[in-house]
């Protein structure tokens, strides 16, 4: 059974900085596409950020330049690093495993301005 836990959010001031992290178990990571998706009240659920099983990245534009995925095999798990968060990046932010559509319970990341 696929489960993946994040941890991480909160509340922080506009320009501030956040990691989030996501411990993935029951797939074999290391061959899985990972990405993080947000959702803010009343919008639909949006990728933020993927990366592939190889490492290759990619980004929304609006938050290009500011935040970064990255992943670690060995621990199972992947990052996103939010730099210079604005308050339109309040969201639940989400960890999904693309091949078998699994997700996270979700986080709340907060940015007040």
């Amino acid at each position: 059974q696929v489960q993946l836990v994040e941890s991480g959010g909160g509340l922080v001031q506009a320009g501030g900085s956040l990691r989030l992290s996501c411990a993935a178990s029951g797939i074999i990571f290391s061959i899985s596409v990972m990405g993080w998706y947000r959702q803010a009240p009343g919008k639909q659920r949006e990728l933020v950020a993927r990366i592939s099983r190889a490492g290759s990245t990619s980004y929304a534009d609006s938050v290009k330049g500011r935040f970064t995925i990255s992943r670690d095999n060995a621990k199972a798990t992947v990052e996103l690093q939010m730099n210079g968060l604005k308050p339109e990046d309040t969201a639940v932010y989400y960890c999904n495993e693309e091949l078998r559509g699994a997700w996270g319970q979700g986080i709340q990341v907060t940015v007040s301005s």
